[in-house]
């Protein structure tokens, strides 16, 4: 049985939904006017699954089982979003990528390439997350955080800010990663070492080895060679010395 069927939309070149039918656990009733999307193939007849108000699922996207589209959302390409899933706000979600199980996007975020949101997990404000990364559990990325390559985020992990999480990175556990922090390597199950020092920031990115700005060296690097990587970027004589201390408390209580 069909839930919904298609009128022309005035100001685009997709299709209204119409709900044929009342889906009341999204107070859906027969009737009304949902969303935007260009063929039936976006939309499953089956489950709960609706599109609402300004949302456009179109391409060879799929929004499927109790999954909520709505507010400015996009999905395209071929991307998938299915089970409890909310994509609202101006969130979107293309490519090959999928929003799965009770994951929300929305604010601004964008999940794309051949990216994996599942669980409870959530993805905001003006975060990415792409490539064949991976967020689940309770994971919550935030901010201007990017989660790309084959990182995975999981468990209670939280990277907000400008942080970068890439690579073969795991966060997990309680971990935080935020600031400028940039994590490329290893798995980490509490929070990585991370400074705001004067001049830039300091960040354990994978285990013993610190980046500085755009400098990433081992701790045994830094301690040898730091002076002279220091002086490439003029730093201060003071600047050095700050800096050399930050690597030996690296040194000590790091990765």
């Amino acid at each position: 049985m069909k839930k919904y069927k298609l009128i022309k939309d005035k100001n685009s070149n997709l299709m209204r939904v119409v709900a044929l039918i009342s889906i009341p656990k999204w107070g859906v009733n027969r009737g009304d006017i949902g969303g935007l999307i260009q063929t039936e193939s976006n939309l499953s007849h089956d489950g709960n699954a609706w599109v609402f108000g300004n949302a456009q699922v179109f391409g060879n996207a799929q929004v499927s089982g109790d999954a909520q589209v709505f507010g400015n959302a996009r999905v395209s390409g071929n991307a998938r979003v299915s089970g409890n899933a909310r994509v609202f706000g101006n969130a979107q979600v293309s490519g090959d990528a999928q929003v799965l199980g009770n994951a929300w996007v929305f604010g601004n975020a964008q999940v794309f390439g051949d990216a994996l949101v599942f669980g409870d997990a959530r993805v905001s404000g003006n975060a990415q997350v792409s490539g064949d990364a991976r967020v689940f559990g309770n994971a919550r990325v935030s901010g201007n955080a990017r989660v790309s390559g084959n990182a995975r985020v999981f468990g209670n992990a939280q990277i907000s800010g400008d942080a970068r999480v890439l690579g073969n990175a795991q966060i997990s556990g309680d971990a935080r990663v935020f600031g400028n922090a940039q994590i490329s390597g290893d798995a980490w199950d509490k929070s990585p070492l991370y400074i705001q020092g004067s001049l830039y920031a300091l960040t354990n990115c994978k285990y013993g080895h610190v980046r500085i700005g755009c400098e990433e060296h081992s701790i045994r690097e830094w301690i040898k060679d730091g002076k002279k990587i220091a002086n490439r970027h003029n730093f201060t004589k003071e600047q050095i010395a700050e800096y050399l201390e930050y690597i030996k408390l690296f040194k000590k209580i790091g990765k």
